[in-house]
């Protein structure tokens, strides 16, 4: 009987403190230390999100009054089950407040589409066809930091770090103008102007205006010089150096809406070249006639490809 009566203070205590009928301080005197600190960590919670954005006030005053209501309506029930109410009241309010609040850019194109993009900074970035860029807007004044999935050309304005995340590496710059490709296994950088430094979960290496690294499955297999100013898809034409036809294929089917059988040829083939971007018959006879391959379109975007 006696450990009941301990429960029903602290709960009658608890109301009372909920509905400002009695200040921390006399709630103290009243309940366990334990629970105190309870009720604290409950009084924060409340308190920050009441500093939330304003859009977001009026859900949180209902979220609020809904608790407000379910306390005292259950004011005989052990302290435990109306916290545990409250706790569940604001994870749902947190969970509405991050699908409110997203502040992520999200910019792609689809097949054969190039497109411009004009970041916070005044940076530059041209996306391939196929390709993706992310970042965070309300971070971008601290760190300057952007997600990458497939090919774009960057023109970086000087300022703080600038930073291009892959799944294959990252590559860091102050400012500066570079090209990065990240599909797959296959990371490639060419620096243009300025300095670039290329990183992946095994080595690092510095760019010079002129130089590039290419990465495949994870280690670094070749670096060259490059003589162009800018990367030639940018003015409609695909090139390649020294590269498995794996990913010359996989180019094509990124520019192109079609599909390639590769069953009865080897993608192991290295291949220099370069194709167009804007005329697929031109495209294939350059690529396969000098790779002596025979393409066959089987259905409305479907080659075959067999050799000689």
């Amino acid at each position: 009987m006696k450990e009941n009566k301990v429960h029903n203070d602290s709960e009658y205590f608890l109301a009372a403190w909920s509905e400002g009928k009695i200040s921390a301080e006399e709630l103290k005197k009243y309940v366990s230390k334990e629970d105190f600190k309870a009720y604290m960590e409950l009084e924060k919670g409340i308190h920050l999100y009441e500093k939330l954005e304003a859009p977001l006030d009026r859900s949180f005053q209902k979220i609020q009054e809904k608790i407000k209501y379910k306390s005292k309506a259950r004011v005989r029930k052990l302290y435990v089950n109306w916290f545990t109410s409250i706790a569940a009241s604001i994870v749902l309010f947190v969970g509405l407040y991050s699908l409110l609040g997203n502040n992520t850019v999200l910019l792609n194109t689809g097949t054969g589409e190039h497109k411009n993009v004009a970041l916070l900074d005044g940076s530059e970035v041209i996306l391939n066809s196929k390709s993706e860029i992310s970042y965070n807007k309300r971070t971008w004044k601290k760190e300057r930091e952007v997600t990458l999935k497939g090919e774009a050309y960057f023109k970086v304005q000087k300022g703080s770090t600038f930073t291009v995340k892959t799944i294959n590496g990252s590559v860091t710059v102050l400012g500066t103008q570079f090209n990065v490709i990240s599909r797959d296994n296959f990371f490639e950088v060419v620096c243009y102007e300025g300095k670039v430094s290329v990183k992946n979960n095994i080595s690092s290496v510095i760019l010079l205006p002129g130089n590039s690294v290419r990465v495949l499955n994870g280690e670094i297999i070749e670096d060259h010089q490059v003589k162009e100013q800018s990367p030639s898809w940018i003015l409609g034409e695909s090139t390649f150096k020294s590269i498995p036809l794996k990913y010359v294929i996989n180019a094509l089917e990124n520019q192109y809406n079609v599909h390639f059988d590769r069953s009865l040829i080897d993608e192991s083939v290295i291949y220099t070249g370069s194709f167009n971007n804007k005329n697929l018959e031109i495209a294939l006879a350059t690529v396969f006639k000098a790779t002596n391959i025979k393409y066959k379109m089987t259905t409305a975007n479907i080659i075959l490809l067999e050799n000689n």
